[in-house]
C-alpha cells in the first residue's frame, strides 16, 4: 500500500474549496460564551469605564436579571465585585467625591440590586446604616433609612441590627421621632425573640421614643403586656421595667393635671 503525503498547497487548495461551515454546526454552548462575553464586555465599558477624564455621575444599575446572566450563575462574587466598585465610586481620577455628591436614588438601587445578588451578605445593610447615612442632607439620609427598613422587612431575624441602628439615626440625627417609632416598632413586632438573639434593648426603644412623643400611656401598655406576656425573664430588666412604669405613670397624671 502506497501512502502518498499530501502537500501544504494541495492542503491549501483544499480548504480554499470547500464550503464555509454552517452556523448551526457550532456548539451552542460556545454561542452563549460569545454573546455573554460580548454583553459583559459592553456592560463592563458602559458603567465601569467612563470614557472621559470628567467626574462621571452615578447611574442606575441593570436590571438584576440582567446581572444574574453576566454573573455566568456566580452571583455571590459578582455581588462581592460590584460592592467593591460601588464604595470606590467616589474616587475618580484623583478626585474624591464626598457622599453629599452621590446620586442616592442610583445608590439605593444598586445596594438593592447587590442583596439580590446575594441575600445573605449583611454588608450592603451595613454600609447603608452606617457609611452612606453619615450625610447632613436629610433627604439623602432618609434614603438610607428607608432601604434598612424594607430590608429589614424581608429577613427581619437576620437584618434587625441595620433597623436598629437606622432608628438611633432617625431619632438623633435626623430628629424625626415618628420615623424613628415606625422603625423600633417593627423591630420589636416581627423579630422574633424566641428565633434570634436580638437584644431587650432592641425592644425597648419603643418605650423611649413615645416617652420622648409625650404618649405616656402607651408606652405603660407595652410595658404591660411585656410583663403580663412573660416575654422578658432577666430579674434586673422586670425591675428596671416596673421602675420605667411608674415613671410614666407618674408623668401622665403630671400631664394630665396641666
Amino acid at each position: 500500500m502506497v501512502v502518498r503525503k499530501v502537500s501544504d498547497n494541495e492542503k491549501e487548495s483544499e480548504f480554499m474549496n470547500n464550503p464555509q461551515r454552517s452556523l448551526r454546526s457550532v456548539p451552542r454552548m460556545v454561542i452563549i460564551l460569545l454573546i455573554a462575553s460580548f454583553s459583559g464586555q459592553m456592560f463592563w465599558f458602559q458603567y465601569f469605564l467612563p470614557p472621559s477624564a470628567q467626574v462621571q455621575p452615578l447611574r442606575s444599575p441593570p436590571s438584576v436579571s440582567t446581572l444574574r446572566l453576566l454573573s455566568l450563575g456566580d452571583t455571590i462574587v459578582t455581588a462581592k465585585i460590584l460592592m467593591l466598585w460601588l464604595q470606590s465610586f467616589d474616587n475618580q481620577n484623583g478626585q474624591f467625591l464626598s457622599y453629599q455628591q452621590l446620586n442616592y436614588t442610583a445608590l439605593r438601587q444598586w445596594l438593592e440590586r447587590i442583596i439580590q445578588l446575594d441575600p445573605r451578605s449583611q454588608y450592603p445593610l451595613l454600609v447603608a446604616s452606617h457609611v452612606y447615612s453619615n450625610v447632613t442632607d436629610p433627604v439623602k439620609m432618609t434614603q438610607m433609612l428607608e432601604l434598612v427598613y424594607e430590608q429589614f422587612l424581608l429577613e427581619p431575624n437576620s437584618r434587625w441590627p441595620w433597623l436598629a441602628q437606622a432608628t438611633l439615626l432617625a431619632k438623633h440625627r435626623l430628629k424625626n421621632l415618628p420615623l424613628a417609632l415606625k422603625y423600633a416598632r417593627s423591630i420589636a413586632k416581627h423579630a422574633t425573640p424566641g428565633m434570634t438573639k436580638i437584644p431587650t434593648w432592641a425592644r425597648e426603644m419603643q418605650l423611649f421614643i413615645l416617652e420622648d412623643l409625650g404618649e405616656f400611656e402607651q408606652a405603660q401598655l407595652i410595658i404591660g403586656g411585656m410583663l403580663t406576656n412573660e416575654q422578658v425573664t432577666d430579674l434586673n430588666e422586670i425591675k428596671f421595667l416596673n421602675q420605667k412604669l411608674q415613671e410614666l405613670a407618674a408623668k401622665s397624671m403630671a400631664s394630665e393635671g396641666k
